[in-house]
């Protein structure tokens, strides 16, 4: 199943669209290796010599080079530029013309220095959809100050409503503000290109962590802003709904997720404890959410009498979620994964083949690209100067012995 997509037509639905990506780390190329999917032509523009940050990010590594660059940087196109140098500027706003859209993540006024800001490149590029990424937005009171997932998961709430209830405040186990930031890039920009189709116009994206972090409260931002509730840590428990949490078995443990009264009836037989589902404390959700510490280990000594198959198969049977608690690489070999295509095996120069994850959105019509490998620093520094910009094997040259491109 790793190769099924791998048959798939090359053209997606951004088919003839350029991006010109001009970010590093993990938001801006997490949206732009999704555009890639979806078949946009992707530019990454690299400073000569590091590179994206990702790439001295290691370990994990696959033979000296960074397995988190390969994470966010699929089936694009690297080009060195030099953007200290105003011949490296020059590039960039010819590279612009020619582009679609653009995604930034540079400090504030950064570009705008260098000639590349917004408004300088829409005097050129009126069409130019230009979107910035950054941790407090282009405007407000801390639009200046640098973002980090770390930091921006912290002074968002998300840390502290993570976590046991009796420890610490905790971060998720990935940059989850920095990728939910990438996923709003992505929405942004679609819904820019269809208003292009129409105005005929780009327009400046202006994007946050902290908005997004903000947006992601959901459920939990809602219950303080409409009834004052102040949210605290549960664990793997859930604020709301009861039983949902993790369980322990015999030998091990396994996810439960009882999402409504009838559900919770049907788990009840399951166990063979039927009367749980009668009893006033337990039989509507509101009531087992206020009785929670007399369900739960009710529950609890009744698991603990059988293995977690035992449970995972009689609880399945009876219609009620429940899932094993696997470790990533369970999660990423499971049959189910791979069934939906989501692990793809790509040719490599250097490595001969990569397992790498494909993209999860499954269009039917206008299928995502198979995955490409992540390009090396400046793979294709020549060949997009040539094909896009017409430049002549005499003027790349020079242009690399002066340090403009690498």
């Amino acid at each position: 199943m790793e190769q099924a997509r791998q048959d798939k037509p090359q053209e997606g639905a951004l088919h003839g669209i350029r991006v010109l990506d001009m970010s590093r780390v993990l938001a801006g190329p997490w949206c732009t290796q999704t555009l890639a999917d979806l078949g946009a032509e992707v530019w990454k523009v690299e400073a000569p010599v590091q590179g994206d940050d990702t790439r001295s990010w290691l370990p994990p590594e696959r033979d000296g080079e960074s397995t988190y660059f390969m994470c966010a940087n699929r089936s694009k196109q690297s080009l060195a530029v030099n953007l200290k140098l105003p011949e490296g500027q020059a590039l960039i706003r010819r590279l612009a013309e020619q582009a679609d859209v653009l995604v930034e993540n540079y400090r504030l006024g950064t570009l705008e220095r260098f000639g590349l800001g917004y408004e300088d490149l829409a005097r050129i590029n009126p069409r130019l959809i230009y979107c910035s990424i950054s941790g407090y937005g282009r405007t407000g009171l801390r639009a200046g100050e640098p973002g980090y997932d770390f930091i921006i998961q912290a002074e968002s709430g998300l840390m502290s409503i993570t976590g046991a209830d009796d420890g610490e405040p905790m971060k998720l186990g990935v940059a989850i503000t920095d990728l939910v930031t990438g996923m709003n890039g992505v929405q942004a920009i679609l819904a820019a290109l269809f208003a292009r189709e129409r105005s005929g116009a780009g327009q400046h994206i202006d994007l946050a962590l902290l908005d997004g972090a903000i947006s992601v409260l959901a459920n939990i931002g809602s219950g303080y802003l409409a009834a004052g509730n102040e949210p605290r840590r549960f664990g793997n428990a859930h604020p709301t709904v009861v039983p949902y949490q993790i369980m322990a078995s015999s030998d091990g443990q396994f996810a439960l997720a009882v999402g409504n009264d009838r559900q919770f009836a049907a788990l009840c037989r399951a166990v063979g404890r039927p009367e749980l589902a009668e009893d006033e404390r337990y039989r509507l959700n509101r009531h087992r959410v206020l009785n929670r510490n007399t369900l739960v280990p009710a529950l609890q000594r009744i698991f603990s009498g059988q293995p977690t198959a035992h449970w995972l198969q009689c609880i399945r049977a009876a219609g009620v979620p429940a899932g094993s608690v696997r470790t990533v690489p369970e999660a990423l070999e499971a049959p189910e994964v791979k069934a939906r295509g989501l692990i793809a095996q790509v040719e490599d120069a250097r490595h001969g083949t990569l397992r790498l994850t494909a993209s999860p959105l499954q269009l039917r019509g206008t299928p995502p690209r198979p995955p490409g490998a992540p390009p090396r620093l400046g793979e294709h520094t020549d060949v997009i100067l040539r094909r896009v910009l017409a430049c002549s094997s005499a003027q790349i040259e020079q242009w690399r012995a002066a340090g403009v491109i690498a």
